[in-house]
């Protein structure tokens, strides 16, 4: 059940949704669910955050919308085009062309300055209307004066902005987040928060999970997660 919070902004159409997604994995002779039935929908300009304990399926739901993951039941649409059960070079075509992805870390190649990060991302992109250069997406990450140095010499609020960066590199129109300030200080929360915030009013549809009541609060929508299910309140 969907748990409202500044009321759904459902303004655009929806650009992701997952219907029935079950995923489980053996551990020994036993099976253990980490999703039962998952659905959801986000739209264009909305951020949905999904919350939960840890353990209730969170990152799971995570990498099966970003294909990462198989889930064993259901399927994923990301901008009206399946992304379940596809070949995997299918499948990073769009992720490429679709979706932006912040991790909790590994969002840059340690061999690459922040800039080169940024410029790999639109690379794979492809050739395509961008809004922003790549100073342009600095500039609006805070980080215009770290352009050229190495990923080993950011803090880590700098590095969590990073990862923002690349996620927005190429405007896309699927921005998924997982536990994108768990490691970061409040002014850095607020910044990132700031960053997600402005690219839903962009027209991105944002899903970020997260264990941040201020994330939460901020979201048009929160989806609470127990048990690899939706469950109310």
């Amino acid at each position: 059940m969907v748990v409202a919070t500044a009321g759904p902004r459902r303004t655009g159409a929806p650009v992701l949704a997952a219907r029935d997604l079950f995923r489980f994995f053996h551990l020994g002779d036993d099976e253990t669910f980490a999703l039962r039935g998952v659905s959801l929908t986000a739209f264009a300009g909305e951020m949905l955050a999904v919350i939960g304990p840890s353990g209730s399926g969170k990152s799971t739901l995570l990498a099966c919308l970003a294909g990462f993951d198989e889930p064993d039941g259901g399927h994923v649409l990301v901008a009206g085009q399946r992304m379940t059960r596809r070949p995997e070079t299918v499948r990073a075509k769009l992720r490429s062309r679709w979706i932006g992805i912040v991790l909790q870390s590994g969002n840059l190649l340690d061999h690459l300055t922040v800039a080169q990060n940024i410029d790999l991302a639109r690379a794979l992109h492809g050739d395509g209307d961008r809004t922003r250069s790549v100073s342009d997406v600095l500039i609006e990450v805070g980080l215009e004066d770290r352009a050229s140095v190495w990923p080993s010499t950011l803090s880590g609020g700098e590095a969590a902005r990073a990862g923002v960066a690349v996620a927005i590199a190429n405007d896309p129109t699927v921005i998924l987040a997982d536990e994108p300030t768990g490691e970061v200080d409040e002014e850095n929360e607020s910044r990132i928060l700031s960053l997600l915030r402005r690219n839903t009013e962009a027209g991105a549809g944002v899903v970020v999970v997260t264990h941040s009541d201020r994330i939460a609060s901020a979201a048009d929508r929160v989806l609470r997660l127990s048990d690899g299910a939706i469950v109310d309140g």
